[in-house]
Formats: C-alpha cells, sequence, structure tokens
C-alpha cells in the first residue's frame, strides 16, 4: 500500500507457479494422509460429488457470468472460472480434518473435495489455454483433450500416487521393524511428494491428485498393517485409534522391539509432524506474497463476482449434487458456504500466465481473480469459526436431548 514492497506475480510467474506447486502438493499429501475412513464411507461419496460435478456446475456459471457481466471472451472467461472455482487444500486447515481420529462428515467431505478438485479443474484451464493460444474447437481436438488431459491425468495421477505412497509406506515400516529405529522418518514425506509428483507429471498426469493419492496410499499401509498385526492384548479403546497414536515418538529408542504396529506408527507420526511443519511454512509464505501482490491487482468487480460466487453460485451448485444424498440440510447449507479459494488460484494464474496467457484482458481477468481470493480469504476466514462452534453447540444439544 505505501509502495515500499514491490511483488507481482506475473512478473515472477514461473516462480510463483513452483512454490505454490510445492505448497499445493505438501498440504495434498498430508490432507490424503490424514483421512483413514474406509474408501467405501458416504463421507468419500460426498466430496467426489463435490469434487466433480458440483465443480464443474461452478466452472460454467462463472463462465457465463465473466462473459455476461465483463463481457470477456469464452476462454478468458473459462479460464477465470477454473482459476477461482476450487476450494483450497492449503487454507482450509480450520474445516479439514484435524488428524487420523476425525471422522466428522463435513470436515471429511469438504477435505476429500480439496484433494481430488484439481483433477476436475485444472483440465478445464488446459482447455482455455489451448482455445485462447488458438486451438480450433474440433471433435479430434477434444477427443486428445479427453484423453490426455482428463481420464489419464485423473486416473493415472491416481494409480501412481497411491500406488507408491502403500508400497513405500509397507517397505519403510518393515525396515523399520526388522532393522530398528535407524532414522527419523521425517524426510519420507518430502520423499513421497517429490517423487510422486514429479512422476505423474513426467508421464502427463496430475501431480496434484497423485501427491493426493501418495498420502491416501500411505494412510492404507497404515490401516493394513495395524489390521495384520495388531496385538491380541490390545483394548477396545485402542483398537479405535491410529496406529500414530498408539506410540510415543519421544520416547521412540524404547520402541526397537520388532512390533509392526509401533513401526508403522512412527513412520505416520514422523511424516505428519513433519509435513504439517512444512505446510504452515509454505502457506505462510503465500500468503505474505498474496497480501503484497494485491496492491497492484486490486479490482471492484472480483468484489462482486466473488459475492456471486460464495452467496448464489457455489451454494446452489452444492445443493443441487447432494440431492438424494441423505445429508442433513444444516451440512449441505455449510459446505455450500465453507468453500474458501486460496493458494490453488495462485498456483493456476501463474500456470495460465506461464502457459502464453497474456495480453490487457487477462491482466484484467488475473486482477479480479486475486481480488476474488484475497475477498474469499477475509470472508470465509472470518466466519469459518463461529460457524463451526455454533455447529458443535448444536450437535451437542441434539446429543443432551435425542
Amino acid at each position: 500500500m505505501f509502495g515500499v514492497l514491490h511483488i507481482d506475480i506475473l512478473k515472477h510467474a514461473d516462480l510463483v507457479a513452483h512454490i505454490t506447486e510445492i505448497t499445493m502438493a505438501a498440504s495434498l499429501f498430508i490432507t490424503g494422509l490424514k483421512l483413514r475412513l474406509p474408501l467405501k464411507s458416504r463421507s468419500w461419496r460426498t466430496g467426489m460429488r463435490l469434487a466433480f460435478p458440483a465443480m464443474l456446475l461452478t466452472v460454467a456459471a462463472m463462465t457465463v457470468l465473466m462473459h455476461w457481466i465483463m463481457g470477456f471472451d469464452w476462454p478468458l472467461a473459462l479460464a477465470f472460472g477454473a482459476i477461482v472455482a476450487p476450494t483450497d487444500p492449503v487454507l482450509a486447515s480450520l474445516i479439514s480434518v484435524n488428524d487420523a481420529r476425525d471422522d466428522d462428515a463435513l470436515r471429511v467431505a469438504i477435505s476429500s473435495e480439496a484433494g481430488m478438485n484439481d483433477g476436475s479443474a485444472l483440465p478445464l484451464l488446459v482447455l482455455a489455454l489451448l482455445l485462447f493460444n488458438g486451438e480450433s474447437l474440433n471433435g479430434a481436438m477434444l477427443t486428445h483433450w479427453t484423453a490426455k488431459e482428463l481420464l489419464w491425468a485423473i486416473g493415472g495421477g491416481l494409480l501412481m500416487g497411491f500406488t507408491l505412497g502403500r508400497l513405500i509406506g509397507l517397505m519403510v515400516t518393515s525396515l523399520r521393524s526388522a532393522h530398528g529405529d535407524i532414522a527419523h522418518n521425517d524426510f519420507l514425506a518430502l520423499a513421497l511428494i517429490a517423487l510422486s509428483y514429479s512422476l505423474a507429471q513426467w508421464l502427463g498426469a496430475s501431480g496434484f491428485l497423485a501427491a493426493f493419492a501418495a498420502g491416501v496410499g500411505l494412510r492404507r499401509a497404515e490401516l493394513r498393517v495395524f489390521k495384520r498385526y495388531r496385538p491380541d492384548d490390545m483394548s477396545e479403546k485402542e483398537r479405535d485409534l491410529p496406529a500414530e497414536a498408539l506410540v510415543n515418538p519421544n520416547t521412540r529408542m524404547d520402541e526397537q522391539d520388532n512390533n509392526m504396529v509401533k513401526s508403522v506408527g512412527l513412520v505416520v507420526g514422523d511424516v505428519l509432524s513433519f509435513g504439517d511443519t512444512i505446510e504452515r511454512l509454505l502457506a505462510a509464505l503465500m500468503m505474505v506474497v498474496l497480501g503484497a501482490t494485491l496492491a497492484h491487482h486490486w479490482n471492484i468487480y472480483g468484489v462482486l463476482l466473488g459475492l456471486l460466487l460464495f452467496v448464489v453460485v457455489r451454494p446452489l451448485a452444492v445443493w443441487l449434487v447432494t440431492i438424494r444424498a441423505g445429508i442433513p440440510v444444516v451440512q449441505r447449507l455449510l459446505i455450500g458456504w465453507l468453500g474458501i479459494r486460496g493458494i490453488g488460484s495462485l498456483n493456476y494464474i501463474a500456470f495460465a500466465w506461464v502457459h502464453g496467457m497474456e495480453g490487457e484482458q487477462a491482466e484484467l481477468m488475473v486482477d479480479m481473480a486475486l481480488t476474488l481470493v484475497v475477498s474469499s480469504i477475509v470472508i470465509h476466514g472470518v466466519t469459518v469459526t463461529p460457524l463451526l462452534n455454533w455447529r458443535e453447540r448444536r450437535l451437542e444439544a441434539r446429543q443432551r436431548n435425542p
């Protein structure tokens, strides 16, 4: 505001793209690792409804509004819709799952949505870039885009990430159990994130989905070890806890037996601790960057479009896709409101700029998108705690007076 610090993400799009990639990959991995519910759980299905059909409805609505209100060409309008539609996995910490013991339906649904919605939003941004750069919208182009950017990106990313997370989790647990605590497992988080993300990107799949699936895969490895090697003398209460809750990392030198459950608990506990720290540091850095760059990109129309997204488009999309899903009305309304935007949108902006989206109208679109993201951070950040506290009191009152 005072002209002391000048940061413009468009002038440093390559750097911003890489930093946001690292931040999102770390956050997605940790989000996947915290989701311990069975894959057949209804909360997972709700997350898929939000991440795919609801996301597509949101992108479509914001594209039409951008074209209608601002008069933008369809490729730029589609790019705007894809940039602002996804919920953010990094800044949703207050409404995402706290740890692997958290099975709250609202938190699991939003966490799984944030983990998967890049699979539906990023391909649409790629389509917008193809159209913006002069590609003709014909059958051959759509077939190639569907096969590569949609089916392979989603399916390949999920498969590679899940396989790596599960295999490496089982391998490290076996090594730790066989040879003792020869090393801490802190950097296993970085190794899995880097390996899953880079392998998926190298093969043309979604690196973000691969990072999320790697976390889910590592959690499946913990569940497999826990069920297969669980001691017979374990209490009923302990049987409901994740393996990392059964060990104390501060007394790890006393855990030198061949207990596979303790081994996987130390592995997962180290990964969660280190990953959470990295995620918070990177998120704080990106929030400083976003606040500083807003001085160059403020646009009042971004606030207007944001209000339409927060109050009309997102709640309506969530309501439509959750019809007959067996979800309570209050939970549907809260999910519709608590869809914070953040660092994911920054990554998409940098991605678009690196891949040829430029010009006066494109800069105006970026201004509105950045303003919308900041509006979301402020509005949702202020309202999330009172709303969740109200919901908690409501649930407690219902338990006391069923």
